[in-house]
């Protein structure tokens, strides 16, 4: 495989229709392998050579859209120095546009064993977890424009995607609870019939279901537990996970603005799904542990929990500052939504 140096900005992984530059920031890492996947769960790995202002990065010419991948980051794996790096665990990149599969709460995704935490658990987490996706970037908007309603006239609908339209009887049953279906005729009749000039959408960031619920045979409905604060949540795609989710959701933006709508998004960048430190090593954690959490000061083995979700961003890391106020230009340049609720 053809590997050229790339750049370190943007951040995640960008294709610009001859290939892809991948680009991820990780001050601790010795080393860090991209991991590119094939339809079998075949693994290639590539070494990130590059590195430029703490940003490890590489080009890879022909790699397209749909391309699954992730990251595997080699460094110390210390927890009472505040380092938790884990080379056995593939790592979701913090700037993936779309997330494919979910997590199936194996052992290999832990770090450490449930029968003694303070081993190692070497198993690999890759046929665990989930895989980030290369998505193109190119969508046909139409002339779409923002509403901009004045605020003294704005009327804002709650919903969630999936309750708003999981029994909607004129919504086809093959496109109820997602964003195809919240783009469909038959609701945005509806909203425009209330006199909705806006719609406030709860969690769509990709978020996955707790071990508890997954243990009860539940799922987390609501979705206050992100992974991924670029990538429109895959369960809601009525066409695939492997870049359709973000298509689909771009559509259901332009199709909602068309009818005078506006998009507001409910979002939470206060934690990550990744818990406590008896969580698993999904992403933030295993790239770079003391960079992206609130530690406890004089046991950095332990998270401080503000949140009462088990960690806490660490909100003056300039590097985690830039990832959120990265993702919220995001969503509004890229996904054109009209503005954000902050949990």
């Amino acid at each position: 495989m053809e590997v050229w140096p790339g750049g370190p900005y943007p951040l995640g992984a960008t294709y610009d229709g001859a290939g892809t530059n991948f680009a991820l920031f990780s001050e601790i890492a010795d080393k860090v392998e991209l991991c590119l996947f094939d339809e079998d769960g075949g693994e290639t790995r590539i070494d990130m050579t590059e590195r430029r202002a703490l940003v490890w990065h590489v080009y890879l010419p022909r790699v397209t859209p749909g391309q699954r991948y992730g990251y595997r980051v080699h460094g110390p794996y210390e927890p009472t120095r505040r380092h938790r790096c884990d080379p056995h665990k593939l790592l979701i990149d913090p700037y993936a546009k779309a997330l494919e599969g979910e997590i199936d709460w194996a052992p290999a995704c832990f770090s450490y064993r449930f029968d003694d935490p303070d081993r190692r658990n070497t198993e690999d987490s890759a046929a665990h977890t989930m895989k980030s996706v290369v998505v193109n970037p190119f969508f046909d908007w139409q002339e779409d424009r923002p509403p901009r309603h004045p605020y003294q006239e704005t009327v804002v609908y709650e919903a969630h995607v999936r309750g708003l339209t999981q029994t909607h009887p004129g919504i086809p049953d093959e496109i109820r609870g997602t964003y195809a279906g919240l783009a469909h005729p038959a609701m945005i009749q509806h909203l425009t019939s209330l006199g909705v000039s806006a719609i406030e959408l709860m969690p769509v960031h990709q978020f996955i279901n707790d071990s508890t619920l997954v243990e009860q045979g539940l799922s987390n409905y609501w979705g206050y537990n992100t992974i991924g604060f670029f990538a429109p949540h895959n369960a809601y795609s009525s066409t695939g996970q492997l870049g359709q989710q973000v298509l689909e959701f771009k559509a259901m933006v332009r199709d909602l603005h068309r009818a005078d709508i506006e998009v507001i998004l409910d979002v939470v960048y206060n934690h990550t799904a990744e818990g406590n430190h008896f969580g698993p090593t999904l992403g933030f954690r295993g790239i770079d542990n003391a960079a992206y959490y609130r530690l406890v000061d004089d046991n950095p083995a332990f998270y401080y929990d503000t949140t009462g979700t088990g960690n806490t961003l660490l909100m003056r890391n300039p590097h985690v500052l830039q990832l959120i106020m990265d993702s919220l230009r995001y969503w509004v340049t890229e996904m054109h939504v009209d503005g954000f609720r902050f949990d």
